[in-house]
């Protein structure tokens, strides 16, 4: 849990950033390039005021940084060309094709990407039009690209060292206090284990003689109700303080036939039925014990809920690396919102919790085994069938 909370609050601290870094490096590039976009247009519009070859005597040295040309065609479809300093020469058929595409463009200037160049049309009595070579221009922005993503790359990395030893230090807090929490539930746990197990061996035994009436039954009642819930404060405490055992390779397929055999018997007596179809041969890495606690949970689950039907035990591989265990068992619909909440601790959809044996601990002691083996489980439901899933990661057998 703890893991997780650090990990959303890096994820959720690098995705701001990331963002704010995007906004300001597109707004860098974005202005860069309007400005040389603006200073290119300025400078061919200046060019093309000036009257006769724009090196001429006298000019100041640097008035025209950017090599350029300017056409001009009279009335009667003569074309002449100015060339600037810098520009290389060119054929008048080249002219007049590049004149054309300017003037397709059908607009006061822009960009001819196949020519590498620049125009603008310059309102007078003959078609003028300026062109300027943006290569420099294009390479000074593919220059800013390359600086923009190398910094944009070390900020990243920058702020996401930052941001983890930020989530170590807020998260500390919580983990202080989750320890503690999980502490005292396990030393409580264990304090009530034993005068429960005195008030459990009185209670039987009254009963047992006949002396305590139907009083004793209702202590061994109550008692055996408080057993099961200290017991599932023991798992939950375990399961919080990590694995608490080392996993060894174990065929899944015969845990979950070995584990359902027991509940047939259980469902015959409510009048219900319990199908197994467990594909030979899965194996995964994990514990015997904890995994058939999920699955005698879920099974629990389903003869408590179960309509009348046939509740199916589904075990198959899903992918080479994971397998699926399903349950499904005909019951009322649960709803939507409903589905994420069964798995939180001491949740009872019965909004008057009425006494049924159950403690509403089951499903989320399930979930912690579950998360342990790096699996996750989740629950649908929909046309009077509610499916509880369970996805492991599969091992080969041996390994």
């Amino acid at each position: 849990m703890l893991r997780r909370l650090r990990i959303r609050f890096v994820c959720i601290n690098m995705a701001l950033l990331t963002a704010m870094l995007c906004v300001i490096l597109g707004l860098v590039y974005h202005f860069t390039r309007v400005g040389l976009e603006a200073e290119g247009l300025r400078m061919m519009q200046a060019a093309a005021a000036v009257p006769g070859f724009p090196g001429r005597p006298g000019g100041r040295p640097g008035e025209f940084p950017l090599p350029f040309l300017i056409t001009r065609m009279d009335r009667e479809g003569r074309l002449s060309a100015t060339w600037g300093p810098g520009y290389k020469g060119m054929s008048e058929e080249d002219l007049r094709e590049l004149v054309a595409c300017a003037l397709a463009e059908n607009a006061p200037y822009g960009v001819l990407k196949g020519w590498q160049l620049r125009f603008l049309r310059v309102e007078g009595p003959e078609k003028c039009l300026v062109f300027s070579d943006i290569y420099q221009e294009q390479a000074a922005l593919t220059q800013l690209t390359r600086t923009c993503i190398f910094g944009g790359c070390l900020g990243f990395l920058a702020f996401l060292a930052v941001s983890l030893i930020l989530a170590r230090w807020a998260v500390g807090p919580v983990e202080r206090a989750w320890a503690q929490q999980r502490q005292f539930v396990a030393d409580a746990s264990h304090e009530l284990k034993t005068p429960l197990t005195v008030i459990l061996a009185n209670a039987e035994l009254l009963q047992g003689r006949g002396d305590g009436g139907p009083e004793a039954g209702h202590i061994l009642t109550m008692s055996r109700q408080m057993r099961r819930l200290v017991e599932g404060l023991l798992d939950l405490a375990r399961a919080d303080s990590g694995r608490s055992e080392q996993f060894v390779s174990l065929d899944l397929s015969r845990l979950m036939l070995e584990q359902a055999l027991p509940w047939e018997a259980t469902f015959f007596e409510r009048g219900l039925s319990l199908t197994e179809q467990v594909e030979e041969g899965i194996s995964v890495k994990g514990s015997a014990v904890q995994l058939g606690r999920v699955a005698d949970i879920l099974l629990d689950n389903a003869q408590k809920y179960s309509a009348p039907g046939e509740t199916v035990l589904l075990l198959r591989r899903k992918g080479r690396n994971r397998c699926l265990l399903t349950l499904s068992n005909p019951g009322e619909t649960i709803p939507r919102e409903e589905l994420g909440n069964i798995f939180k601790r001491f949740y009872r959809m019965d909004p008057v919790r009425s006494r049924d044996g159950s403690c509403g601990l089951g499903l989320s002691i399930a979930q912690g085994i579950v998360t342990d083996h790096h699996g996750k489980i989740w629950a649908e439901s929909g046309s009077g069938r509610n499916t509880f899933f369970v996805e492991l990661p599969v091992v080969e057998r041996g390994s």
